[in-house]
């Protein structure tokens, strides 16, 4: 697909785009007190199938499951108790899928249900199934609806937001595009209920953003916020994904594209999902400690980490769980997915693999941190 001709203000990133993900907020899809406005559910499908009408394929991340859980269990806000939280998550996500199932079946397309928790994106083979289960769903024509899987995510092994999450999806696919529908029609250069404040048409980088006051508070029946926002372009962009920030009721005009909302460009390379997710969204379970050839290997050639070069480690962590690589000045140089639990550590440090498998046999001559599991800071 082209842009039209004779429209120059159309966006060649979205009407190219032949892979897009687009992300809805719960306050676009529920009523302030709690409950699913099918108007609203109905306007975004209409949208959607109108692009893969065009031949794009979508995917849609969508919020709105505890949001929609909490009309039929008379809860009159979001509640704040974890467990309270997935049990509105049980009810609302049946009641979200079956609407959108509905809905899109009026255009004689199939929905897909895929939740995911972090492990889905940070372990590997998780995030191979994952990837491998959303591939075929396209290539069956499916509309995958995706989520988080509030129901069991903890405090500890969540995303937080769906923003951070349709981020990553994205560049799981290898989308094209990543649309980002909310409550507001763009990024302002401060707060848009502030006189004089200018809506930022185009992002090319952080130095757009410098004085740009981001406000952090989302909606009611959600979790988001500009700044969550902006975090997810930041990803999706550093991966060589535009993206495209505005409001659900800019929907079709933006995926028409139509220069609505906030064009973030692209500034970086894909990179596999899990490595952006160490780098922007993890908090590290405990610290390896490096001697300065081992962070000098891993900063300057990009090697993996090894006993030899370990001086020390603090933390509860185990193998798989990310961990911070600090070098002798006591800076954090890296981030990695650790192949040993802390308990094992401390018998590794300092010496070489022949010396690992002669002491503790076949398993522990490994790498400490694999490059392909680890991303500078």
């Amino acid at each position: 697909m082209t842009a039209d001709v004779g429209k120059p203000d159309r966006r060649g990133e979205v009407t190219s785009a032949s892979r897009i993900v687009v992300k809805v907020g719960s306050s676009s899809l529920t009523t302030a007190t709690g409950g699913i406005d099918p108007d609203a559910v109905r306007r975004l499908v209409d949208v959607l199938a109108s692009v893969r009408a065009r031949g794009a394929e979508v995917v849609l991340v969508s919020s709105g499951a505890i949001a929609a859980g909490l009309a039929p269990l008379g809860l009159a806000k979001r509640p704040r108790g974890l467990a309270a939280q997935q049990a509105a998550a049980s009810v609302g996500q049946g009641l979200l899928v079956h609407r959108y199932t509905e809905e899109l079946a009026r255009h004689g397309l199939i929905t897909g249900q895929v939740l995911l928790t972090v492990d889905d994106v940070t372990r590997r083979s998780h995030y191979k199934n994952a990837h491998q289960t959303l591939a075929e769903l396209l290539q069956l024509g499916v509309l995958p609806v995706v989520n988080e899987n509030d129901t069991v995510a903890t405090h500890e092994i969540r995303f937080g937001d769906n923003d951070r999450l349709a981020a990553l999806v994205a560049q799981m696919v290898h989308a094209d595009l990543l649309v980002l529908l909310s409550d507001v029609d763009g990024l302002y250069d401060g707060p848009p209920s502030r006189p004089g404040t200018s809506l930022l048409a185009d992002v090319r980088g952080e130095a757009d953003l410098a004085g740009v006051q981001i406000g952090s508070v989302g909606s009611a029946v959600g979790t988001g916020g500009m700044v969550t926002k902006v975090e997810a372009a930041r990803i999706a962009t550093g991966a060589g994904i535009p993206v495209v920030l505005t409001s659900a009721a800019n929907a079709e005009q933006a995926l028409g594209g139509d220069a609505v909302g906030t064009l973030f460009h692209a500034t970086g390379k894909r990179r596999p999902t899990r490595l952006l997710w160490l780098a922007h969204a993890t908090e590290p379970k405990g610290r390896l400690l490096l001697d300065a050839g081992a962070a000098r290997a891993v900063v300057s050639r990009g090697a993996s980490l090894l006993a030899a070069g370990l001086t020390g480690c603090d933390g509860a962590f185990e193998a798989g769980d990310p961990v911070d690589l600090v070098d002798p000045s006591g800076a954090s140089v890296a981030r990695g997915l650790v192949n040993f639990d802390a308990s094992e550590v401390p018998g590794l440090l300092g010496k070489s693999s022949r010396a690992l498998l002669a002491e503790f046999g076949e398993g522990y001559d490994r790498v400490i941190v694999h490059r392909d599991d680890l991303v500078l800071l």
